[in-house]
């Protein structure tokens, strides 16, 4: 019996470091992408008057630091490492605000395509540099207000979801609008504007499924701690880290600017060679 118990705690124990070690590959892959974006934003220096692409780099750092705060509390949990309280604190403050940072960022950047697409001659007063900038500022503070109200932080969570839900709805509507009356180029450019709206809105459902895991693992967990371990982890890969994942797809493969500038460098680094 006690050597049956054994063999199941060490198969048990093998099959956790399993599991961490395709976090790390994930986490590590997808914070490479991120880098490699983020050096392209630093040397291109049309991207850094663009609205756009100013609050991707917003949405690329929030990911990056969100992802490895997540990832270092994944491992420290595995290995049963204790941290002091004011640490613990200061870690769960800064995963809290970027953990909304995302959605909110997404959300201006749906707004500045609303823009760009249907009210193409505001595009550059609404959406300057300036802008931009007082933009990202409202972003980290209307983000900060979990942090500040923590007793009500989830209730509060819903309500930013709710609005950014009907934002998202919203200008996905009216962009449809303009994309029946369009033609040509203008056509082919709403279209591209309504798929990357759409994959938004997927973002901002799994950013929000991500809200319920708590309440669905407790439950779990008065079922069998094996099934809340199992439950744990695919909520963690699906609803935590693919949503932090997708904005380099959506806006960095995605993007022909983006995209030429990375073309640029792979010959370079090829032929250096």
């Amino acid at each position: 019996m006690a050597g049956n118990n054994s063999v199941n705690y060490g198969f048990f124990q093998r099959s956790i470091s399993y599991r961490v070690i395709i976090v790390q590959i994930l986490v590590i892959i997808f914070l490479c992408i991120n880098m490699l974006l983020i050096v392209i934003f630093v040397k291109k220096e049309s991207f850094h008057t663009s609205a756009r692409y100013i609050l991707f780099f917003v949405t690329l750092l929030s990911d990056s630091v969100l992802l490895l705060l997540s990832d270092v509390l994944l491992v420290l949990t595995h290995f049963e490492i204790t941290m002091p309280v004011w640490l613990c604190i200061t870690i769960s403050v800064v995963v809290l605000l970027y953990f909304i940072v995302t959605p909110v960022t997404l959300t201006a950047m749906t707004l500045e395509r609303y823009v760009a697409i249907c009210m193409p001659l505001r595009h550059g007063q609404l959406c300057s540099t300036r802008s931009t900038m007082y933009c990202i500022l409202i972003i980290h503070g209307v983000s900060s207000g979990p942090c500040i109200i923590i007793l009500s932080m989830f209730f509060a969570s819903q309500l930013y979801f709710l609005i950014m839900g009907i934002t998202i709805a919203y200008s996905y509507v009216q962009i449809m609008k303009v994309a029946k009356a369009a033609s040509g180029e203008k056509k082919k450019l709403t279209q591209k504007g309504l798929k990357t709206v759409i994959l938004h809105a997927f973002q901002l459902l799994l950013c929000l499924i991500q809200l319920w895991c708590p309440f669905i693992e407790i439950a779990v967990l008065q079922i069998d701690f094996t099934l809340f371990l199992n439950v744990r982890y695919f909520n963690y890969i699906v609803f935590n880290i693919a949503p932090r994942c997708l904005s380099p797809l959506i806006y960095g493969l995605r993007d022909e600017n983006i995209f030429l500038v990375l073309k640029k460098l792979m010959p370079t680094s090829s032929y250096s060679k």
